[in-house]
Formats: C-alpha cells, structure tokens, sequence
C-alpha cells in the first residue's frame, strides 16, 4: 500500500536541515561510548554536588535562531528555571556543551559551533577527538588547551573540584571471555 501526498510545499527547512540547526549524522559505536562514559562521570558529580543538570545529544538549544544539539551539555543549577527542564526545547545556551567528533564531522562546521556556543554565552566548550584520544578545552575561540588520554580534565570555572583522569572515556569497554 502506498500513500500519495498532493501539493506538499516542501519547506526551506526540509530542503536543507543544515541551514535551520543542525542535521545531526549518526555517529558510530565509538563516539557514543565516548559520550555515554562522560555523561556518567559528569551526572555523578554534578548531582552529588547539585550544581545543574546534564544532557545528552539529543537536548537541543536554540543557539542564535538555529537549534543546536551538543553531544554533552551542563545547565547551571542558577540557569534552570524555576518551573524546571524545558518540555522542548531550551531556549538558553549551555554552559558547557561538549562536541564529540565524529568520521564524518567536517573541521569548518564544527568550528561554527565552536563560535555559535561562544557568542550564546557558553562559557566553555570541549572537543573530543575518539580517534586521537584529546580533549581540547575551548575557554574562548581563540585559548584552547589540549588534553590527552594521560591528563586529568578539570574545570574549575563551571565544576569546582572536578577531576576526571581522560582514560576513564577512552576505555574500550570489557571483552567477553571465551569459556
């Protein structure tokens, strides 16, 4: 059975994602382990601390009139509010939002979030390079700070006393054993 649409204006959004937010492409085993084991660090001690809420890649932010999806984001518990977390959509910038590149991820777009989170306010942004094992912490467009799976990533700004040794998100999870 097949269904046919008559007269559908196919919108300028439908026509070209990328230019209405972002068109996020699926990224891989890696990149999701990535994220999932730095989400669960920073959960942890954000709550135990109760400094805000973190997000996973599918919390979208409209960033200067385009939505934006970071792969990690931290909301200030002082940002949130008072009615709580949006049903939607935030309409607020991050933070912190977190970029995990991906095969896929050309150099120039994700500089344009780079510079899209900057101007909305984000106070910090990570790039995370799977591939490489790095960390680099954007404190502005233009200071960065290179980290590698040997470093310990702190962030005394957003998280006071957080340490997290990077190896801990670049572990290859457990090989079941052959019995």
């Amino acid at each position: 059975m097949s269904a046919v649409i008559e007269n559908h204006q196919v919108t300028q959004q439908e026509a070209n994602p990328v230019l209405f937010g972002e068109d996020k492409n699926m990224a891989g085993a890696r990149h999701s382990g990535v994220g999932a084991r730095l989400i669960t660090h920073l959960n942890l001690f954000v709550d135990k601390n109760e400094l805000g809420g973190i997000y996973g890649a599918d919390a979208t932010f409209v960033i200067g009139g385009r939505d934006r999806l970071p792969d990690v984001s931290f909301v200030s518990a002082s940002r949130i509010p008072p009615e709580g977390e949006p049903e939607t959509k935030w309409h607020l910038a991050p933070d912190l939002a977190v970029e995990i590149i991906s095969p896929n991820d050309i150099y120039s777009e994700v500089e344009d979030k780079i510079y899209d989170y900057f101007s909305a306010g984000v106070k910090q942004v990570w790039v995370i390079s799977s591939e490489h094992k790095t960390l680099t912490v954007f404190h502005s467009p233009t200071q960065t700070t290179i980290l590698t799976k040997d470093d310990v990533l702190t962030c005394e700004e957003l998280l006071p006393n957080f340490q997290l040794p990077l190896k801990e998100i670049f572990k290859m999870p457990a090989s079941v054993k052959a019995e």
